[in-house]
């Protein structure tokens, strides 16, 4: 049995109706879970991290902010590399291997944790393998892109983003739960005692990792035998390489990493931040929220931008909100230890992560749009076909979309680090939040100036 598609043709509306459709909508339905379990494994450390010294490990807060920042950064740089995965190995082949990857920092994590004598060193390894998870995203989107037709790819990939990024408040929400009883009896080791103060109890952390591998397994199992590889989505390296030539790529990756950097961000770093900002608060109870709200939201920023045919209207509405919304969340931190609103600050945070969803859909509309409308004005002029100009442009717009994902997702280790660093430097986070709304004006002006106005050289 071949697994191969030859003849795919989404934008023949005839073909898309009686047999593109249920083909990409199977593929995208076995692509969320895969993607959603990579999320998972690339957030775990940010929930583990919080219980590490409570059950005898001697680490300094920074290396646990390093702990909690090192899949970003190392899911990010897999990113580069899995952007161009799938139209050389193909979309089901690449799924399946990249899903199974997965039971590596799994089964490690599960067993790492049980020693308090594990070095950091190898506590620090096996932070960087969960960047495996962060890796996919970048394949599973340039995958999606290729089934569907330019009117729906942002409902499509907003789908396979937002649903996927529920891993990240799944694992968030999850692993407090499935550490507090011994899920797999003898065969997940002995409990640990959790130690704070007076108060003491028996969990097993191990499960924070465990707990993952047999949904990765029937995940895997699902894309080898139910997925598809597209023949005109094959493209050598070399092919893809000249997105490194396109100013837009170059662009859309700083509107990238201001929407998902932050989202991916702002979820490692959130627990720890409301551990140090308000210690009398439980951070598990309430860390997950944030990254259900903004994966939740992810699918309806695609779906609009596509309803109103403008991905960058909404993108210029996401970055002024959360230019407000941080200095909200200025105005809500504590002073010196002293005062603060946690409900205030935790209202803000919240609508930070439901705007970053907006846009993170809104941005992946524009992509295949302005790669679309540049190849279609190469035809018009006579360059190209408007057959090569078509093919073309998917196969460049799925590469942009794997590429401005891999250069976002440092914004999951940048975002952690700025905290440390700025609470080190000065005594607050209050600088790296500055920083932030610095940044995101940089984001409006880039969008409104290249995509928005009337005008504008690629208007999206």
């Amino acid at each position: 049995m071949s697994y191969t598609i030859q003849d795919w043709r989404p934008e023949d509306k005839e073909f898309w109706e009686k047999t593109g459709r249920p083909i990409a909508r199977r593929n995208l339905w076995i692509s969320i879970p895969a993607l959603l379990l990579a999320f998972a494994m690339w957030q775990v450390w940010s929930v583990a991290v919080v219980n590490l010294p409570n059950i005898g490990f001697k680490y300094t807060p920074n290396q646990l902010f390093w702990l909690a920042a090192l899949p970003a950064l190392s899911g990010a740089t897999l990113r580069i590399f899995y952007s161009f995965m799938v139209p050389i190995f193909g979309g089901r082949k690449w799924t399946a291997i990249s899903t199974a990857s997965l039971l590596l920092p799994a089964v490690g994590l599960g067993f790492a944790v049980q020693n308090p004598n594990t070095s950091y060193f190898l506590m620090a390894l096996l932070a960087l393998l969960c960047g495996f998870g962060g890796g996919n995203f970048s394949s599973s989107m340039a995958n999606i892109s290729f089934f569907f037709p330019k009117a729906e790819k942002g409902t499509a990939l907003g789908l396979n983003a937002g649903l996927g990024n529920l891993g990240v408040s799944v694992v968030q929400f999850t692993v407090p739960l499935v550490i507090t009883a011994g899920l797999f009896g003898a065969l997940g080791g002995e409990a640990q005692t959790w130690v704070k103060g007076n108060e003491t109890k028996q969990i097993w952390l191990q499960n924070a990792g465990f707990i993952w591998v047999p949904f990765i397994i029937l995940s895997t199992l699902a894309a080898w035998f139910g997925m598809n590889d597209l023949a005109s989505a094959k493209a050598s390296f070399k092919e893809q390489s000249v997105i490194f030539q396109r100013k837009h790529n170059w662009l859309m990756c700083i509107l990238y990493l201001g929407t998902f950097g932050s989202f991916i961000g702002f979820s490692a770093g959130f627990p720890l931040l409301i551990k140090g900002q308000f210690p009398d608060v439980n951070p598990v109870k309430y860390a997950f929220l944030g990254p259900l709200v903004g994966a939740l939201v992810r699918p309806f920023g695609g779906w609009v931008s596509d309803k109103i045919k403008s991905g960058a209207k909404i993108t210029q509405l996401v970055f002024t909100g959360m230019i407000i919304a941080v200095f909200g969340v200025l105005a809500f931190l504590p002073t010196n230890g002293q005062g603060g609103n946690f409900w205030g600050f935790f209202a803000c945070f919240m609508a930070l992560f439901a705007l970053t969803g907006l846009g993170n859909g809104s941005t992946f509309m524009q992509v295949p749009v302005i790669f679309l409308n540049m190849h279609e004005k190469l035809a018009l002029q006579g360059v190209k076909t408007k057959e090569q100009a078509l093919q073309d442009a998917t196969k460049e717009g799925a590469a942009v979309i794997g590429f401005t994902a891999a250069f976002a997702a440092y914004g999951g280790f940048l975002i952690p680090k700025s905290y440390g660093t700025s609470i080190e430097m000065t005594g607050s986070v209050n600088a790296a939040l500055y920083l932030f709304i610095a940044f995101y004006a940089l984001c409006c002006v880039i969008n409104w100036w290249y995509y928005m106005r009337s005008g504008a050289e690629a208007k999206c």
